[in-house]
């Protein structure tokens, strides 16, 4: 679990590249036109994207060329890129979606939280593209559950959990798996089971092998299981035909 360390100053180069935004975003302090938010947003500055790492973890050049790690503030998405954990369900789907949502290349809009880096350096923040929450966003599609929420970055923890109930009311995403998303994390102590159930809902076979992955080059390949790097692949996307993962825009690995 993270926990926030006490209140920092951002860098100086960040702070600088805030104030250089201010006179282009001089209506930030009022509430975003698209989005519906009850909360006035705070002062925000431009960045682009350099590359998603997983659904609520990106890395982000500022204008001055320094490129700084950014959690997203109070969501949690599965796991698809931990060390010592198993890609989770839903984790492919989260990741895949803020990657198709911010492409590498693309412009971001960076709201801060007060306490502004975690116990890893990473800045916290709320991300918008044109004019909409990335984060309401992956609650909206039941690819992340609310989490870490810690004084005193608490905005907007009102809408994040209405949001969230509506997903929960609705089963989609991760709230279509029973007691897989919990307060305390995802309980993929039974992946195995869950994935099946997972699969079971979203597909036309009950337990699908061919491995959809993305590239650092971006190009998207699948694997089958007597490929090469079948074992050594993570999924971002599973398929039961390889006429499913062309559909998806996927090409054969050459190995």
């Amino acid at each position: 679990m993270i926990t926030l360390v006490g209140c920092q100053e951002v860098s100086d180069n960040l702070t600088n590249e805030s104030t250089k935004q201010e006179d282009s975003t001089s209506n930030s302090d009022t509430k975003s036109s698209s989005d519906s938010s009850n909360e006035e947003k705070g002062k925000t500055f431009t960045a682009k994207i350099v590359r998603v790492i997983d659904g609520d973890t990106v890395k982000i050049k500022l204008p001055s060329g320094n490129e700084e790690t950014v959690r997203l503030l109070l969501i949690d998405t599965p796991e698809t890129v931990h060390p010592s954990k198993p890609v989770q369900p839903f984790g492919p789907e989260a990741s895949k979606f803020t990657k198709e949502l911010m492409p590498a290349g693309s412009e971001v809009e960076v709201e801060t939280g007060i306490s502004e880096r975690d116990k890893y350096g990473r800045l916290l923040a709320y991300f918008y593209v044109d004019g909409k929450m990335v984060n309401k966003l992956l609650l909206e599609k039941g690819l992340a559950r609310v989490a870490y929420v810690y004084a005193p970055n608490t905005k907007y923890i009102d809408e994040l959990e209405g949001i969230q109930k509506q997903a929960q009311k609705e089963e989609i995403g991760i709230w279509s798996l029973e007691n897989y998303a919990t307060s305390k994390g995802f309980d993929d102590s039974n992946t195995e089971v869950v994935t099946e159930k997972k699969n079971a809902k979203s597909s036309s076979c009950s337990k699908p092998e061919i491995k959809g992955n993305i590239n650092s080059k971006g190009d998207k390949i699948y694997h089958i299981p007597t490929g090469q790097y079948y074992e050594i692949t993570k999924p971002e996307e599973l398929f039961c035909t390889e006429q499913d993962a062309l559909n998806a825009g996927f090409r054969k690995s050459q190995r």
